[in-house]
């Protein structure tokens, strides 16, 4: 296939791909290898479901 076949959302895509691959080159992640405290980590889990059941914006405490 060339890029001539392609439709503006395929070409959108594959650009978007390339940016994210040569960025992650580029911007290797700087946590990597490092550990989690379990207590932030519930907290994203808790996000998460939030955000699965429906709910958006911050959570007021």
């Amino acid at each position: 296939m060339q890029v001539k076949d392609l439709t503006t959302d395929e070409l959108k895509a594959l650009i978007r791909e390339t940016v994210l691959e040569v960025l992650e080159d580029f911007l290797p992640d700087p946590d990597v290898g490092l550990a989690v405290k379990p207590e932030f980590e519930q907290s994203l889990l808790a996000i998460r479901q939030r955000r699965a059941a429906g709910a958006s914006g911050i959570r007021q405490i």
